[in-house]
């Protein structure tokens, strides 16, 4: 502890493991800290079974169909991750026709915009130009582009056109889906970035308690815990560690249920992800349900896990997430959480204190990249490069250990 470090991360959440990895890889001294005696923070998985019983505090134990407790990693807050032929999946004519506009347009190649100008036509012209309907307008800016709201059809195209080229070549890197998940639990991704952290030399303390963040001038030290200062020029840390300095910014509400069935009509599916666009429930917030099961070792046998997530609106949250829960019936067992989302109340350039967001209602990463790139070029006054670290990365273990 008793030493200086040119970064202190506190709390262990993907994105401050994340962030913990990248100031490694760029030589930085890293010391990074958690209160919990385990990795993952809000978006731990939970394992054995009996403990997601007791967090949220239910009389009964797992019943024996559930099988064994220890077959169970439970994501508290699941995320799937955008892998990197769409044609096949769609029958419309004009709608095949918008996609192949947006395969083929380059931003650099005017001759492939087709009348289109990427920086001033906006997304609702480039629409009607192909005169796509309703639907397929929701299900392309809310599953395919992955916008939350409808404030990005009165903006410039390029943006989403790029969002829907990312979803395309994903699903064609791996056939079935643009989406990865990793086998036991989205826990396993922070132990991973961990250990990235710890290769180049990052220092690692859990179950650490945090007693004050000392400032000087206005400006982070460093961190006292149990009567020792560790020193640091930046400070990067979950909302939970500076509530002094976030501001509440909303709720989401997020049911786990246990299913003995995949959802209907998915063709019996291991694992999907379901949008449901906010026109076609009339709220102001899309509605997400992200499945996993047995096949990705985070449930028994047979079991499947549903988690349905949305921002609250109302007074009467359960009741705004029903129409997602009736696509999941029956459902064996429900776990519901309501939780505060949190932001900062600066950007950290005076204070060189870099807060996180927290985890909203969506089950992909896009805004959890977004708020990873966003501290990275507030506390460097660069944008991250993934090229670059991955030329790092080489340097230190060869292309063919990556």
């Amino acid at each position: 502890m008793d030493e200086e470090y040119d970064v202190i991360v506190l709390g262990t959440g993907l994105t401050e493991c994340i962030l913990s990895g990248i100031m490694s890889v760029n030589g930085k001294k890293v010391l990074h800290m958690d209160r919990n005696p385990y990795y993952g923070g809000e978006s731990s998985s939970i394992t054995p079974l009996e403990e997601l019983y007791k967090r949220f505090t239910l009389p009964d134990s797992p019943p024996e169909s559930m099988g064994r407790g220890r077959d169970w990693n439970v994501d508290l807050i699941p995320k799937f991750l955008m892998a990197n032929d769409l044609m096949g999946m769609f029958e419309k004519r004009r709608f095949r026709k918008f996609l192949v506009f947006v395969a083929n347009f380059d931003e650099n190649d005017p001759k492939t915009f087709e009348g289109v100008d990427p920086k001033t036509t906006t997304m609702r012209d480039v629409y009607k130009k192909f005169d796509l309907g309703q639907d397929v307008i929701d299900f392309t800016g809310h599953a395919l582009a992955l916008y939350r709201t409808d404030e990005y059809l009165d903006h410039a195209c390029l943006d989403t056109i790029n969002r829907i080229k990312l979803y395309s070549e994903s699903l064609a890197r791996y056939g079935k889906s643009p989406y990865l998940y990793p086998l036991y639990g989205l826990g396993e991704l922070p132990q991973g970035f961990a250990r990235l952290s710890a290769i180049y030399g990052g220092t690692y303390m859990l179950n650490k308690p945090v007693d004050e963040i000392v400032m000087e001038g206005g400006r982070v030290i460093g961190v006292k815990s149990e009567g020792e200062l560790a020193r640091c020029k930046q400070l990067i840390c979950d909302p939970s560690y500076i509530p002094d300095r976030v501001r509440k910014a909303g709720q989401v509400i997020r049911v786990i249920c246990i299913l003995s069935h995949p959802i209907k009509n998915t063709n019996d599916a291991n694992s999907c992800q379901i949008i449901i666009p906010q026109n076609q429930v009339n709220r102001n917030s899309d509605i997400y349900v992200c499945m996993i099961s047995y096949a990705h070792n985070v449930a028994a046998q047979g079991k499947y896990i549903a988690i349905v997530s949305t921002t609250v609106e109302t007074s009467s949250p359960e009741t705004e997430i029903e129409p997602a829960l009736e696509l999941l019936e029956p459902i064996d067992q429900k776990f519901v959480a309501i939780s505060d989302l949190y932001e900062p109340t600066d950007d950290g350039t005076e204070s060189q204190i870099f807060a996180s967001r927290s985890y909203d209602a969506t089950t992909h990463f896009e805004t959890t990249c977004n708020d990873i790139k966003d501290i990275y070029k507030r506390m460097t006054g660069s944008d991250f490069d993934f090229e670059n670290m991955k030329r790092k990365q080489n340097d230190v273990f060869g292309e063919d250990e990556q």
